[in-house]
């Protein structure tokens, strides 16, 4: 009964919070907005070694319809431009916000993204499409791109801004006496990556403050595309790429 306890992947026992991999997500619905930033306002939300590769700032969110262990729920990622000299490059996520508990889970204790919760979501009205993100009664982030005007490819969107492919996180976990336990910047991406469609237009970004989720600390100097796609993909396994503890 022991080793059966210490196998296993999440508590709580019986009903556990964050899912094994590989998990797969159905009919998803992205919202992703553009814009470039202060450079030395983003450097200040990335870890050392990491550095910043250009001044682009991109918002997912996310209507997550259909998804193994965790169902229906939004999200949504900030990220920025960013490397680990040699080793890799990518999109690292310096907020993260959505509104499941086994979401937040998964991406807190094992990936090591720095999420909390919010209310993310992308509305349709006529020939909008509206990405908000809202916490605290506050709304966050909102931001909007015409109705399915032009077609486009993710690969040209990345070309527009950056590779996005790879997340790229900063992950920290304590022992319960305080002392250091993990120190990692983590990677992963995604598999079985599948796109019924995508489409790219010019899009508006607003930003307003909440100390708790203070995407307004890179503001907004100039606005770029939004791209707006559909599909599905798959969570697998990620790589430690560096551990501040060896």
């Amino acid at each position: 009964m022991s080793n059966e306890v210490n196998n296993h992947w999440s508590t709580p026992i019986g009903a556990p919070l964050a899912a094994p991999f590989p998990f797969s997500f159905r009919d998803v619905e992205v919202l992703t907005l553009s814009y470039k930033t202060d450079r030395k306002a983003a450097e200040k939300l990335l870890p050392a070694p990491l550095q910043l590769r250009s001044d682009w700032v991109l918002i997912h969110i996310y209507n997550m319809n259909d998804t193994d262990y965790l169902g229906q729920y939004q999200e949504c990622n900030i990220m920025l431009d960013a490397e680990l000299p040699g080793k890799a490059k990518g999109g690292y996520s310096p907020f993260l916000f959505l509104n499941s508990d086994g979401g937040i889970s998964q991406g807190r204790e094992v990936h090591g993204q720095p999420k909390k919760w919010g209310n993310p979501k992308v509305d349709f009205n006529g020939d909008l499409i509206i990405g908000s993100l809202e916490r605290n009664g506050i709304e966050v982030v909102n931001g909007t791109m015409a109705y399915k005007q032009n077609r486009g490819s993710i690969e040209e969107f990345k070309k527009m801004t950056f590779d996005f492919g790879v997340n790229l996180n900063y992950k920290v976990i304590n022992h319960i006496n305080g002392e250091t336990a993990i120190r990692q910047i983590t990677s992963r991406n995604l598999e079985s990556v599948k796109i019924s469609e995508s489409w790219i237009d010019p899009c508006s970004v607003a930003l307003r403050p909440n100390m708790q989720a203070p995407v307004y600390k890179l503001p907004v100097l100039e606005e770029g595309n939004a791209c707006f796609w559909k599909g599905e993909f798959t969570l697998v396994e990620g790589e430690i790429v560096h551990d501040y503890l060896v």
